[in-house]
């Protein structure tokens, strides 16, 4: 009687071990790299914490996964290294689906129709591509805008493309006449700049560019992600937060509203 009660017990508490083991994996957080400077879609505030559109986006998406996220702030290349060596779950930082990176790279579902803008000087004059014939541009290294001037040179005459690491040290070569313009997320732009005296954005591109989170190559979470974002647009969580950090309502049939498939190429 003793020995079967001891069994019992014993098999009792390698079964609550086991039950621990469960429950500790299934609240891992997701690890989540992060350009920290790209307000309003991700910024490192002075307490450590990270905050932005992007940022509430992958919060929910943990929330509704049962876990949490946990946000590592990266330099803008270093985002690409992680993802593609699998060392984090997602990546945030206004990421343009590219053809060239869905060859290494997998992304959710866009939820986000991007626009560059032209930063420049408030007297500078500039107010079109055209007037970027023969000025020395930046633009941050391995972006989308880098890769975009490098396809339009020709077509816009600019005299140089400068590469930058971080959006601050581009835009206060900007603001110090180091260089005559950048290109950059318009939405990002313009946030800067209504905290930095004497630029604006003198033109915007077109470029109908989609916005969306980039993961490893064949993530098993992607379609868990992509269903998640899904929901939120149609339950209105999303609209509201991209209300809460645009300013403005979505348009009916963006992005932001529209729930797709996980993307297959950049069309």
């Amino acid at each position: 009687m003793k020995l079967n009660r001891r069994l019992a017990v014993g098999l009792a508490v390698l079964a609550m071990g086991a039950g621990m083991s469960v429950t500790a994996h299934a609240a891992d957080p997701l690890k989540v790299a992060a350009y920290p400077a790209n307000p309003p879609w991700e910024n490192k505030t002075e307490s450590g914490a990270f905050e932005g559109f992007e940022v509430d986006i992958v919060n929910e998406i943990a929330k509704r996964m049962g876990t949490t996220a946990d946000i590592e702030g990266m330099d803008f290349k270093a985002l690409f290294v992680a993802s593609a060596a699998g060392r984090v779950d997602m990546v945030i930082s206004s990421l343009t689906i590219t053809d060239e990176r869905l060859q290494s790279q997998s992304f959710t579902q866009p939820y986000f129709e991007g626009a560059l803008g032209v930063g420049v000087k408030e007297d500078s004059g500039i107010t079109s591509l055209e007037g970027l014939k023969g000025k020395v541009i930046g633009t941050v290294a391995t972006s989308f805008p880098e890769k975009y001037l490098a396809e339009h040179k020709d077509q816009i005459g600019f005299a140089e493309n400068k590469s930058y690491d971080t959006t601050a040290n581009m835009l206060t070569d900007l603001q110090n006449g180091r260089i005559d313009a950048v290109v950059n997320d318009v939405v990002g732009l313009r946030y800067a700049f209504g905290q930095m005296k004497g630029l604006k954005v003198g033109a915007e591109i077109v470029t109908g560019e989609k916005f969306a989170i980039m993961m490893p190559k064949g993530s098993d979470k992607l379609q868990k992600a992509n269903d998640i974002i899904s929901e939120m647009k149609k339950d209105g969580t999303l609209p509201k937060m991209y209300e809460k950090w645009m300013g403005v309502a979505p348009a009916p049939g963006s992005f932001a509203v529209t729930p797709m498939p996980v993307p297959t190429s950049a069309n």
